[in-house]
Parts: C-alpha cells; sequence; structure tokens
C-alpha cells in the first residue's frame, strides 16, 4: 500500500515591521497622490535639515570675533556691489543674512517644538484627567479652559512672558528666554489639545475594552495613559501640526514686538525686527529674506497639518 505523500507546510509569512506596515497604509498613499503635500514636506525637511546643519554656515552670527562693522548694509551677492561670502547680504553689524537666517531657523523650530511638546503634554493630560474623572475636576479644568479661550493665544504669551521676566528680571541670557518663550507659548496652547482628548475620551470609557481593563482592576492612570490615550492621537496630531506653525509665529510675534530673543540670539522674528528698522532707507534684504524664510516655513507645516488632518478623517477619503 502506498504511502500518503505527505504535503509540504506552507512557508509562514514574516510579520510585517511597523515601517512595513506604514508604507502599505492608506496615509502613505494619500501622501504620494498630492504633490503640493510632497512639496511641502521637501520644502519642511530642507529648512529643518538647514537648522540642523547651520553651524556649516559661512559665519556664526553669535560669534562677535567674526562679525565687522566694515561689512555692514552690503547688498546680495548678485548685485554690482555684493561682496563674496556674502550671498543674501549683511545686516547693520556685518551679520550674514544667510548665516543669520539658517541660525535663527534653528532658534524658531526649537522653540515650536519645544512649545508645541509642552503644550501637548499639559493639554492631553488634563484632558484625559478631565474626560475620564468627570465631575467636580471635569468641571474646574473645562472653565479654566472656557477662561482662557477668551483671551488671544498672542496675549496670553505677552502677560506669562511678561510676569516670568518681571520675576526673574528683565535682563536673561539667551537660554533662559528661549524657556521663557517655550513657557508662554505652551500655555498659550493646551486648550486644544484638552478639549480635544476630553471629548474623544467620554467616547472611549464607555466602551467594552474600557470596563474589561476595570474588572481585571487596572488601576486609572494605566488605564488612561496605556488603553485610552493611543485610541484619541489622531486628533491630537493633526492639532500639533498645526500648532507648530502657529508657535513659531507666535515667537517671531514677540520677538519683532521685542520681548522675545534677543539680537544677540536672533530667530527668524528678530532678524524681521530688525530689518524693519532699515526698510525705508533701501537695505530691503535685511527684512526681505529672513520674512521670505519664515512665510515659507509656516506655509509648508500648515499645508502639511491640512493633508494630516484629511488623510486621518475617514469621512474624507
Amino acid at each position: 500500500m502506498a504511502e500518503a505523500v505527505q504535503a509540504a507546510p506552507a512557508p509562514q509569512s514574516q510579520p510585517m515591521t511597523w515601517v512595513g506596515r506604514f508604507f502599505d497604509s492608506d496615509i502613505w498613499a494619500s501622501f504620494k497622490r498630492s504633490k503640493l503635500t510632497m512639496a511641502a514636506a521637501f520644502v519642511g525637511f530642507l529648512f529643518m535639515a538647514a537648522a540642523v546643519l547651520a553651524g556649516l554656515a559661512p559665519q556664526d552670527p553669535f560669534d562677535p570675533a567674526q562679525l565687522d562693522l566694515l561689512n555692514s548694509r552690503l547688498p546680495p551677492l548678485w548685485d554690482a556691489e555684493g561682496q563674496a561670502p556674502f550671498l543674501l547680504g549683511t545686516d547693520e553689524q556685518g551679520r550674514d543674512i544667510f548665516s543669520a537666517i539658517l541660525y535663527g531657523l534653528r532658534i524658531s523650530l526649537a522653540v515650536g517644538f519645544l512649545g508645541v511638546a509642552f503644550s501637548a503634554t499639559l493639554g492631553i493630560a488634563l484632558g484625559l484627567i478631565a474626560g475620564y474623572v468627570g465631575g467636580t475636576t471635569d468641571a474646574i479644568i473645562m472653565r479654566v479652559a472656557d477662561v482662557q479661550l477668551t483671551f488671544p493665544a498672542i496675549l496670553i504669551a505677552l502677560l506669562v512672558d511678561g510676569v516670568v521676566k518681571s520675576v526673574l528680571g528683565g535682563q536673561l541670557d539667551g537660554v533662559t528666554t528661549l524657556s521663557v518663550l517655550v513657557f508662554s507659548i505652551g500655555l498659550s496652547f493646551w486648550v486644544q489639545y484638552a478639549r480635544t482628548v476630553r471629548g474623544s475620551v467620554m467616547v472611549e470609557k464607555n466602551k467594552d475594552y474600557i470596563a474589561a481593563a476595570k474588572l481585571i482592576g487596572l488601576p486609572a492612570p494605566v488605564i488612561m495613559f496605556r488603553h485610552v490615550l493611543p485610541n484619541v492621537l489622531g486628533p491630537v496630531l493633526v492639532i500639533a501640526t498645526i500648532n507648530l506653525a502657529l508657535a513659531i509665529i507666535t515667537e517671531a510675534t514677540l520677538s519683532f514686538l521685542g520681548t522675545g530673543m534677543p539680537e544677540t540670539m536672533p530667530s527668524l522674528g528678530t532678524l524681521i525686527r530688525i530689518g524693519n528698522n532699515y526698510l525705508f532707507s533701501g537695505e530691503w534684504w535685511i527684512i526681505a529674506f529672513p520674512g521670505i524664510a519664515l512665510a515659507l516655513l509656516v506655509l509648508a507645516i500648515n499645508l502639511l497639518g491640512d493633508w494630516l488632518r484629511d488623510a486621518l478623517n475617514p469621512k474624507l477619503r
């Protein structure tokens, strides 16, 4: 009797990594379909790479030893009076505009990312507590949020910045000033995260998997941060992307008003404020190029935020 031929077992497929899942997702497909989004991502990546590699710039605008007043107010290189290596000209201190923009991008992006991280952390934590605990705790947190919403974000940032500087003293170094800006901007934008997370948590906490987690005795902080939080991060990512542009604009506004970064450590807003003093004297390049850089950076981030909002909303697919 012939023995039955045993079929060879089918090869088991390897589990797909998170990188493979991302490139196989609808979000990546949506990204590839939008040429405008790809262009915005390229511009944003270019600006971030320029900020990281600012140390390779022709000049360190923060080092007074590298500045020469004889090179002040030189026009861009393509002008008849332009001089190498000042590609985009110089300001009144002989500071290379191109190098100053690269270092200014580093400061503006640092304030933006740190401010968004601080506001997101504070808003997510308060939103989780308000939505999960409810009751009096929810009422107190939301009433504070409602009061803050009645004031513009820039006004809150100015108020916090002024109070902190009055407590610490008017003359602050660059690192302390940057920390104050991050703190003031973070306190200006936490409300959006808190209200969004609260609404999502109030929906999620009534689902069966939360009831099962309570049944096995998991503590409330573990349920909130391990089980509820991953399911409400979609809207938070969209808010964070859009708020990054708002944080950069807020920092530029504060610096333009003279309450932000000092002239010895200029951000893009400080460079625009410096250039504004020489706009009507013919040195247009001092304000034009930092302004263009700020506009392109904010536009790219806003376009990415709009795409991310549409990509994460299943009703718009």
